[in-house]
């Protein structure tokens, strides 16, 4: 059973950086996509950033553009979201996806979802 475990959230003012790291379990990462996704009170759940199962084709959503980076390390079976320079807009909870190699931005297109991890960005 594919299992998924974001941690990394908190609070961290405007400017900071937080590191979110998604561990998967009960599969090897070699074949499955990860997608970070975000949702913040009263709002859609929106793509943030995914990631292929090569590591090769890589999607960020334009609000995050330079800010953010997606990452994997297959041999720790993790895949991380650097985010710098946050902004308040950031706040929400982040949650890690998966699915079988094509990296997509739609939520609609995963099959596996953590339990998601809470990110405020405030002064």
């Amino acid at each position: 059973q594919l299992q998924l475990v974001e941690s990394g959230g908190g609070l961290v003012q405007p400017g900071g950086s937080l590191r979110l790291s998604c561990a998967v379990s009960g599969v090897t990462l070699d074949y499955i996509a990860i997608g970070w996704f975000r949702q913040a009170p009263g709002k859609e759940r929106e793509g943030v950033s995914s990631i292929s199962s090569s590591g090769s084709t890589l999607y960020y959503a334009d609000s995050v553009k330079g800010r953010f980076t997606i990452s994997r390390d297959n041999a720790k079976n993790t895949v991380y979201l650097q985010m710098n320079s946050l902004k308040p807009e950031d706040t929400a909870v982040y949650y890690c996806a998966a699915r079988r190699n094509i990296a997509t931005m739609t939520p609609h297109g995963y099959d596996y979802w953590g339990q998601g991890t809470q990110v405020t960005v405030s002064s």
